[in-house]
């Protein structure tokens, strides 16, 4: 499929503020992604519209065609199945997203030539690195729903990836995201305040107390 609907470039860069935990604390823990995707840089940052890839395993046939279609600032998506068989990504292909301004790369699944992508500045999510190369057979599809990583995704729905791991955010749920994710900093920036307070008991959180009481560890008119 080879254009898709992207979110208004004003919503990306609300979203951006935001760390992939309070993100995902917006959304009630939903879309993010398994741990085991991690970023090969810990400073890597990526925020943009997916470009979503489906691959046979150790076949990036599709990645190549993703990357012709995509345009500057998309996160290609790839769901690999979790393959560690072969490094279907690596240094030419980071070469070429780097040209078209591409924003990052998620793959479930595995790449190589991995100190050349950490030093590119080029931001990578992995499930792992394999030395050996995949082939360009096919089959595979580009810009279809995806599951990648245990998260459904669309083309067009936003990626955001730290230190933390990535979080996935529907395109159409955008705005109410970056609603709640401002309503959890600001809830979390009293807490903080609270604890660097004059006030001793203003470092506990004042639901420890009633959540102790409510679970029976503590009597109805019990402290610590």
């Amino acid at each position: 499929v080879p254009e898709i609907e992207r979110p208004p470039a004003e919503l990306l860069e609300d979203l951006k503020a935001y760390p992939v935990a309070i993100i995902g604390d917006a959304m009630g823990a939903r879309g993010i992604m398994h741990h085991a995707i991690k970023p090969l840089c810990r400073e890597a940052r990526i925020c943009g519209p997916a470009i979503t890839v489906e691959t046979r395993a150790a076949d990036n046939l599709m990645v190549h065609t993703a990357l012709k279609l995509a345009r500057a600032g998309d996160v290609l998506v790839v769901d690999a199945h979790g393959d560690l068989s072969a490094g279907i990504w690596g240094g030419l292909t980071t070469a070429m997203a780097i040209r078209k301004g591409l924003a990052g790369l998620v793959i479930d699944g595995a790449v190589r030539d991995c100190a050349e992508l950490a030093a590119s500045g080029f931001p990578v999510f992995t499930r792992g690195v394999c030395a050996r190369g995949g082939g360009k057979d096919g089959p595979g599809q580009v810009n279809m729903p995806i599951s990648c990583a245990g998260v459904c995704i669309s083309p067009g729905d936003v990626i955001v990836g730290d230190a933390d791991g990535v979080v996935v955010v529907p395109r159409e749920l955008l705005r109410e995201t970056i609603a709640a994710a401002r309503q959890k900093v600001e809830k979390e920036q009293v807490r903080m305040d609270a604890i660097h307070g004059d006030d001793p008991e203003g470092i506990y959180p004042p639901w420890l107390i009633p959540t102790l009481r409510k679970k029976g560890v503590l009597p109805e008119d019990g402290g610590l």
